[in-house]
């Protein structure tokens, strides 16, 4: 409960702290500590909000980003001005190309050490302005409290996205009037009615339609409209992103897109809700979808259609509000699709994963392999987070999202090491979620590579110390395993690509979590059932098979993640035209 005493007036961190946790429901809050905002501290502390610290500023801010893409909620982290933005510019451009509510609070030095010759200019932000939505300097601590609300709304607003706010330091100790009004969001815009209709024509016209879903379907809540609409259409629903789990991953209404792309250029007709024609969608271009198939697409923002693909039926509305609309619309259709043309079209791939697994010996531990293990035993409803390059290619072969929100990674920035902030957010997120609901929260999943751990690997001590559960799985094959494949199919030798095998199991000890070291799959099972039973840190050191990766080059039904057909298809496409 916020107390800021009986005075007319507050200080401006209280002020700050009434904003965050009145009009924008904060509970937890990402820091690393700094003397800059010692007094914003205080406050969120007295007020009951949790301070999760942490020990690099895109550590700080990835964790902010994890925390709003489980929570759907604003993250906010505090760092400071001169060093600290520097160090957060991964972490905000992350959370700038997968559309997260962040609101990062830079505390910088006294307005009364300014000087118009300083070497950093703490007015400006040149850094910052390119990956995010919104960048200001407070001008007086009088109107703390508007620019944040305005900070958070620009955050939340529209497609979301991170926003910067500077504050000089000696703002958060001056007196300023209580805030007495309330900001409220508007509305998102619903779809209009001739939209819906040619939507629902396009549908009444296809053989084969799909629907994709992106983090717009989350953010919009799209989830059980969805749903209703794969069970009673038999249309499938692949989701790409944050959008995986919207629909569960069932392999017969539900898909991962990594898995499912293969047979993406069989379906005459493809609805985009909330997901947007980039790189990991082939741009919507062939090979990866027929360039005879229909496209409509649903997105908060005009200027998203028409990117790289003609849309037939764009709908500018929220994703939630135009799945709603198009139910009420297909009603009178009496349509019903022969949804299993997908999962038949995925056997060959089926068959191919399932040889690879079953071949697979206990040491050297196969990565399918592991993947499979870890789908059986990891909670079915759990939170899954994705880092590296070749462990998450056979991750996506097996690892199962059964709820929204339920999936995040460094996609589609693709910056590898963001994975454990992101999981720091997702942990502190799951606990505030369980904490409103009554229950307790599971541990978090985390998928890593040797290579990707080691950029921000000291934020495992931010898990002790927040006492926030997590399972870690480092997927070792002591090597930048992609690059070093790679360049033994292309130079036929391997050049700054072998990293050693690390014992990070030792690391994690000495950070305070509990360390093993695996070489077999014989008995890891009993393992993980004990460290997803307690509400602990556990860190699990997986030497791999070191030649495994080869497979993510060399065969086409195991890679999950797809480069090489981009120019044959934009070729393909010229000639369509």
């Amino acid at each position: 409960m916020l107390s800021l005493g009986a005075d007319s007036d507050v200080s401006g961190a209280a002020a700050v702290t009434q904003v965050l946790a009145a009009d924008f429901q904060v509970r937890s809050v990402f820091a690393l500590g700094g003397a800059s905002h010692s007094h914003l501290l205080a406050a969120l502390e007295d007020s009951g909000i949790n301070i999760v610290s942490t020990r690099h500023e895109t550590g700080t801010v990835g964790a902010a980003d994890g925390y709003a893409r489980v929570s759907g909620r604003l993250g906010v982290a505090l760092i400071i001005a001169d060093q600290g933005v520097p160090n957060a510019i991964t972490g905000i451009a992350t959370a700038f190309h997968a559309g997260s509510p962040v609101l990062v609070l830079v505390a910088r030095s006294p307005r009364s050490w300014t000087e118009p010759q300083a070497e950093p200019d703490d007015d400006k932000q040149p850094l910052v302005t390119a990956i995010s939505k919104w960048a200001r300097t407070v001008p007086s601590a009088e109107r703390l409290a508007e620019y944040i609300g305005v900070g958070a709304k620009q955050a939340l607003a529209g497609r979301p996205g991170p926003t910067v706010l500077v504050i000089p330091q000696d703002f958060f100790t001056a007196r300023v009037a209580r805030p007495t009004r309330r900001l409220q969001l508007a509305v998102a815009p619903g779809p209009a009615r001739a939209n819906m209709t040619a939507l629902g024509d396009l549908l009444a016209r296809s053989k084969r339609p799909l629907l994709i879903a992106g983090a717009g379907a989350v953010h919009g809540q799209a989830a059980t409209p969805l749903r209703e609409l794969a069970e009673r259409y038999g249309i499938p629903v692949v989701g790409n992103g944050l959008g995986r789990g919207v629909v569960a991953e069932d392999h017969e209404l539900g898909f991962s897109w990594p898995y499912a792309q293969l047979a993406a250029n069989k379906a005459d007709a493809v609805v985009l809700v909330g997901a947007r024609l980039r790189q990991r969608l082939g741009f919507g271009l062939p090979p990866r979808f027929d360039p005879a198939a229909r496209f409509a697409q649903i997105d908060v923002l005009a200027e998203e259609f028409h990117r790289n693909r003609h849309i037939d039926v764009p709908v500018v509305a929220d994703a939630g509000l135009a799945a709603n609309a198009l139910l009420r619309e297909l009603e009178g259709h009496k349509l019903r699709f022969e949804n299993g043309w997908l999962g038949e079209a995925l056997q060959q791939r089926d068959a191919r994963v399932a040889a690879v697994a079953d071949e697979a010996p206990p040491a050297p531990v196969h990565p399918l392999a592991l993947a499979r293990l870890l789908q059986q035993h990891r909670p079915a409803d759990g939170i899954y987070v994705g880092d590296g390059a070749d462990i998450q290619n056979f991750m996506y072969s097996a690892i199962r999202i059964t709820r929204a929100g339920g999936f995040l990674d460094h996609y589609p920035l693709g910056s590898m090491g963001i994975g454990l902030p992101l999981a720091l957010g997702a942990a502190a997120a799951e606990r505030d979620l369980a904490a409103e609901r009554g229950g307790v929260a599971q541990p978090v999943l985390l998928v890593t590579g040797d290579g990707s751990l080691g950029f921000y690997l000291a934020e495992l001590a931010s898990f002790v110390q927040a006492r926030l559960p997590i399972v870690v799985v480092v997927g070792n094959d002591a090597a930048w395993g992609t690059e070093r494949h790679g360049q033994l199919r292309s130079l036929e030798r391997t050049v700054n690509t072998d990293l050693g095998e690390q014992a990070f199991e030792r690391v994690a000890e000495g950070l305070g979590c509990a360390g093993h070291r695996v070489d077999t799959l014989t008995g890891f099972a009993k393992l993980l059932t004990a460290a997803f039973g307690r509400p602990s840190q556990t860190l699990f050191n997986v030497i791999l098979d070191r030649d495994a990766g080869a497979l993510t080059k060399a065969d086409p039904l195991i890679g999950m993640i797809m480069f090489n057909d981009l120019a044959t298809g934009q070729e393909i496409q010229r000639r369509h035209r």
